[in-house]
C-alpha cells in the first residue's frame, strides 16, 4: 500500500554491463541514505541477463549479489503508458499491481543504463530521471562521440583517433595510421561505450597497441585511441 504523503522513489541497480558489480555497491549507498520519513524507496535490481525484479534487499545483500535469490522478488517493468505513471509488478499470485512512481534514480554503470537507453524509457514514461537526459548521456558514453562534438565546439581534448572493428582485418594499417594521426607512442587504447577504468591498457610501442586493440574489442564495437597528456587531472561537474 502506498503512502500519500510519500514521494515514491525507485532505485534502478545491477545492470547487464561489465559494471554490474560496481552498480550494486553503489545503489547501497543511495538506499542507507534517502529519507524513509519523506520518501518511499522500491528497489529494483536488473540481472547480468537483463530480468527486471523488485526486491526488498538490503545494501549488504545488493553489494554481495545474494539479492537475485530472496524468495520475494518480484518481476517488475517501467511501464511506457503514461497513464500508468509507474510501475507494473507480477506478484507470485499471477496479479499484475501498478504502482505510481515519482522519480527514478538509475544507478546504474556503463551500457543499457548510463548510455541513454533507461533515460530515454523514463522519457517515454513521463517519468523524471535523476541524472542526464537521453541526449546527454548517450553522447557522452560514447567517448568517440564525446570527441567529436568537443572537437565541433573548439574545446582542447588530448589528440585521439577510434578505429571499428574492421581494422582488426589490417591490424598493421590500423596501427600504422594511429601513429601517424598521433604522433608517436605513449598512448592509452579503451573501448569507446564502457567504464572509464574498463578494458584500458597504455602501449608503448607497437606491439602493445595491438595487444591493447583486442583488449579493447572484447568490450565492444568501437575503441578510442588517444596521446598521453601530463598534467593534473581535474573532475567537475556540468550543471546545464
Amino acid at each position: 500500500m502506498q503512502s500519500e504523503d510519500k514521494l515514491c522513489v525507485v532505485v534502478l541497480f545491477g545492470g547487464m554491463s561489465s559494471e554490474h558489480e560496481v552498480s550494486r555497491v553503489s545503489a547501497g549507498t543511495f538506499v542507507d541514505n534517502l529519507d524513509r520519513a519523506r520518501y518511499e524507496v522500491l528497489t529494483v535490481g536488473i540481472t547480468r541477463e537483463g530480468r527486471w525484479l523488485c526486491t526488498e534487499a538490503t545494501s549488504a545483500q545488493m553489494a554481495d549479489g545474494s539479492w537475485e535469490e530472496l524468495p520475494g522478488n518480484m518481476p517488475c517493468v517501467i511501464s511506457p503508458d503514461r497513464a500508468d505513471h509507474g510501475m507494473i509488478l507480477f506478484t507470485p499470485e499471477g496479479h499484475v499491481e501498478k504502482v505510481h512512481v515519482d522519480v527514478v534514480i538509475p544507478v546504474l554503470h556503463g551500457l543499457w543504463g548510463e548510455d541513454g537507453t533507461v533515460q530515454a524509457l523514463c522519457a517515454l514514461a513521463g517519468l523524471p530521471c535523476v541524472g542526464c537526459d537521453m541526449t546527454s548521456s548517450a553522447d557522452c558514453m560514447d567517448k568517440a562521440i564525446t570527441h567529436t562534438i568537443l572537437d565541433a565546439a573548439g574545446i582542447r581534448t588530448a589528440p585521439y583517433c577510434y578505429i571499428t572493428r574492421d581494422s582488426l582485418h589490417d591490424m598493421d594499417g590500423a596501427c600504422d595510421t594511429i601513429e601517424k594521426k598521433l604522433g608517436g607512442y605513449p598512448m592509452f587504447v579503451k573501448p569507446a561505450c564502457a567504464g572509464s577504468s574498463v578494458g584500458v591498457s597504455r602501449a608503448a610501442d607497437r606491439e602493445a597497441l595491438k595487444n591493447g586493440i583486442k583488449i579493447a574489442f572484447a568490450h565492444g564495437e568501437k575503441v578510442v585511441i588517444e596521446a598521453e597528456i601530463i598534467g593534473k587531472e581535474v573532475e567537475c561537474a556540468v550543471l546545464g
